[in-house]
């Protein structure tokens, strides 16, 4: 049998396993910065292989790098009042997250991973983590990260979010490491949790994580910007509020290529459809496009919501963006779009300072051409994240084989 330098004795060639949970019960983001992060580890070693657990509905419809997949968890759907339903039919929530719990403690048994990095949530989906951070923290084999994207809410919201779930506690107790994939400097996720200076001793901030064309796709031969609410579930208004803008003024350019997302569908979708029919070609429509990085790199700009992947495409391509954040459930992508702004990043359409009317939007696609870009305000200097995220993966699985 073989081992290497930093990963178990198993049958066969030298590998590292690395895990990746994903929980997913809301949009794209947590899946597309689990895929990046399993990406840049694999290409680092070729040795080196990543699972990515996740609950999201549209994985299947993703390209995966070679030595890197996923499992589909059972899916769950958060309401409008905050609670969830399962995805599942037949099965109450409580037996949906009961089986997810078997699914990953079955997966990371037979599996082995020599890492596991937990993304934003760390007692999982309603706790469904716990029984497996337990079994690995008994067997003391595999090293446990907590990784934080550079927001998460407002300080207040998140310490009572955290005591409710008993976030902190696991934080404290199951995680040799807490990255967060942002800059100290530009915001602090973890401001108001009270958590020990032991706990803040092993935090990390890697930088953001760049982004680069992994899959080629064709984009349209003119100038045009970029529309993308990102995984659409919530962008119907911002989508609608750019429509006005080309519908109300006949010489906005350049044209528009708007990606509507996975999760704007249904009457909403066919709502809009019939208006972008209706502006001859000046707006251009797709559902989704799992390549949306080839769209970014060729855009004169971005109008965007301003979720965390789209914010690191933005840095990463260095396009002048116009973010317009949602406020609700959480003041993530608004606080994210504000500090953003302050540094010079971006623009932000904000509701009670500029208005969402069409003639604000109007006025910010017309301003675009005219906005520094995000490398202008230094941003090449916020995006060694993956970087980073290679360096203490390596120094922790090796840290991990001495014990």
């Amino acid at each position: 049998m073989n081992q290497t330098a930093t990963g178990h004795y198993r049958a066969g060639s030298p590998s590292r396993r690395i895990m990746l949970y994903s929980h997913d019960t809301f949009g794209l983001g947590h899946l597309r910065r689990s895929r990046a992060l399993a990406s840049a580890l694999t290409q680092d070693d070729p040795n080196t292989s990543a699972i990515i657990l996740t609950g999201s509905p549209v994985a299947g419809r993703f390209t995966f790098p070679e030595r890197v997949d996923h499992i589909r968890l059972p899916g769950v759907t958060k309401l409008s009042d905050g609670t969830y339903v399962s995805q599942t039919l037949g099965m109450g929530i409580d037996d949906t997250t009961s089986l997810r719990a078997g699914i990953i403690q079955t997966a990371i048994e037979q599996y082995e991973p020599d890492l596991l990095i937990v993304d934003k949530e760390p007692t999982g989906f309603r706790g469904e983590l716990l029984p497996t951070l337990e079994w690995l923290k008994l067997r003391g084999r595999t090293r446990t990260v907590l990784g934080l994207r550079d927001v998460l809410d407002e300080p207040e919201v998140l310490a009572t979010e955290w005591e409710r779930k008993g976030a902190l506690n696991a934080a404290e107790k199951f995680y040799d490491e807490i990255w967060v994939y942002g800059m100290r400097d530009v915001y602090d996720p973890t401001e108001g949790l009270a958590m020990s200076d032991d706990l803040r001793g092993r935090m990390y901030w890697t930088g953001y994580l760049r982004r680069e064309i992994t899959d080629q796709a064709d984009v349209p031969g003119i100038p045009y910007v970029l529309i993308t609410p990102g995984g659409g579930c919530d962008g119907a208004a911002m989508v609608s509020l750019v429509l006005d803008a080309y519908e109300q003024d006949p010489t906005l350019r350049p044209d528009a290529v708007l990606v509507y997302g996975p999760f704007l569908s249904g009457e909403v979708r066919e709502a809009l459809d019939a208006r972008v029919n209706k502006l001859g070609g000046r707006v251009t429509a797709v559902g989704f496009d799992s390549r949306i990085e080839s769209l970014f790199a060729g855009a004169e700009g971005v109008i965007c919501m301003g979720g965390y992947n789209t914010f690191c495409e933005v840095l990463s391509f260095d396009k002048r963006a116009v973010i317009v954040p949602r406020t609700v459930p959480r003041l993530e992508q608004w606080l994210r779009a504000s500090r953003a702004e302050k540094l010079g990043l971006v623009r932000m359409l904000d509701e009670t300072r500029d208005g969402m009317t069409p003639e604000a939007m109007i006025n910010a696609i017309r301003r675009l051409p005219h906005q520094q870009k995000p490398s202008q305000a230094g941003a090449d200097g916020l995006l060694g994240g993956l970087e980073a995220v290679i360096a203490r993966a390596n120094a922790l699985v090796t840290e991990g084989s001495r014990k």
